[in-house]
């Protein structure tokens, strides 16, 4: 192979120059900032305007908004294998549209109450519920499995760089037109979602015989992922540090208000460190050109390691200091575990088996939250970093299991 070639083999943004991919990216951090404005300025609305500054509403709304993944699991992954991925994205995301659209109209007239968050919260989880492993599975459909690691790290990069300015728009908007503008903005960022979608230029996808049959296809998933000794390790660990590990606001929040003692600017300053890391480790792990278990090893164990580290941090500059890696670490750990499972599954079974994954990386975090809240409550915050540290390095155990399974599993066939 020439020097040339490993060149551009190793380029972290090397998915980009593919039309269809960068079509897709451009539509996808758009809406990924709106989503991120909204998710600020619903908290905001539900803790400064409709509650006495409740946390229990809070975590109600973040309930039921992520709680569906779970529950509809086995109709979500089926969904993206059955039904043609471009189709059905452009239902959900007109979907997520629409239910942003009416709740800033509901905040524009002054008409809306908790329980109407709280509806709203639950439909838009059930449409991110169909969303999410179709939108996730149709990457592949844009890149192919050679670049499909790269895109799987490009599209984390852009979440989390969205997660850095969304917030921040969030705040002057809502302090100079109110939250209901926020909302409004999320609605119009779906348009460029949409727009992509109806522009890219992918083939019909070739569905494999029997995969329209609903039972069989819910047992074909399971069983893909209990004949897969790799994969269920890297679920295992996924759900450690998911469910334990990834509080960051509970995390942050109690280390900045009952340990540093510093208002709402500097905690702040705490998540956008946190979001600079997690962009730092997104590209890093784009730079590869396949996902290797070592790395998913690495990763829980630095993300374990930083959180021991940052709860003894006696000082707030050097905690903040430790969430940048935290937050590489977080990263790392999340986008290998993702492209791991999608090249080690079918391209016919990739909806379902993704659909598994993103219930545990979603559906697990609101389980571990309120135990990681308990402990903050009653230990303190940094014994909670503590339980953080312990899903890290319990995970990074389960890695060396992991790694001795993927090490003899064959490379996966191009799909």
């Amino acid at each position: 192979m020439s020097t040339s070639a490993n060149l551009s083999s190793a380029s972290a943004f090397r998915s980009l120059r593919n039309p269809n991919y960068r079509l897709w990216a451009t539509g996808a951090f758009v809406s990924n900032v709106g989503t991120w404005m909204q998710r600020t300025a619903q908290d905001w609305l539900v803790l400064a305007e409709l509650t006495p500054h409740s946390g229990t509403a809070v975590g109600i709304v973040m309930a039921l908004q992520f709680g569906p993944s779970l529950v509809l699991l086995p109709f979500t992954g089926l969904a993206a294998d059955v039904f043609d991925r471009r189709k059905l994205l452009v239902v959900t995301q007109s979907a997520m549209g629409a239910l942003a659209l009416g709740l800033g109209l509901l905040t524009v007239f002054g008409a809306v109450e908790l329980w109407h968050v709280y509806a709203f919260a639950f439909v838009l989880g059930c449409a991110t519920a169909f969303d999410a492993p179709a939108r996730q599975a149709f990457v592949s459909e844009l890149v192919g499995t050679a670049d499909l690691s790269n895109a799987v790290a490009l599209n984390s990069t852009s979440f989390q760089a969205a997660r850095m300015i969304g917030p921040a728009i969030a705040g002057v908007v809502i302090a100079a037109f109110g939250s209901s503008w926020a909302f409004l903005s999320n609605a119009a960022s779906f348009a460029a979602m949409i727009v992509a979608l109806a522009r890219l230029r992918v083939p019909a996808r070739v569905h494999p015989e029997g995969a329209t049959a609903p039972r069989a296809g819910l047992a074909e998933g399971w069983r893909h992922v209990r004949g897969r000794p790799d994969q269920q390790l890297v679920l295992a660990m996924l759900f450690l540090v998911a469910t334990f590990g990834l509080n960051f606001p509970i995390f942050i929040a109690t280390m900045a208000v009952s340990v540093f003692h510093v208002g709402a600017h500097r905690y702040g300053l705490l998540t956008s460190l946190l979001a600079i890391g997690s962009v730092a480790g997104a590209l890093l792990s784009a730079r590869r050109d396949r996902p290797q278990a070592s790395v998913l090893l690495a990763g829980a164990a630095v993300f374990g390691g930083g959180c021991a580290i940052a709860a003894a941090m006696p000082d707030y500059w050097l905690f903040g200091a430790t969430l940048v890696v935290v937050g590489a670490a977080a990263q790392t750990f999340m986008t290998t575990a993702n492209s791991t499972i999608q090249l080690g599954t079918d391209a016919s079974m990739r909806g379902r088996v993704m659909a598994i994954y993103l219930a545990i990386a979603l559906g697990s975090t609101p389980l571990g939250a309120p135990i990681v809240g308990w402990v903050a409550d009653v230990a303190g915050a940094r014994w909670a970093l503590a339980v953080g540290a312990a899903a890290g390095l319990g995970a990074a155990l389960l890695g060396g299991l992991c790694r001795r399974a993927m090490s003899a599993e064959p490379r996966p066939r191009v799909d």
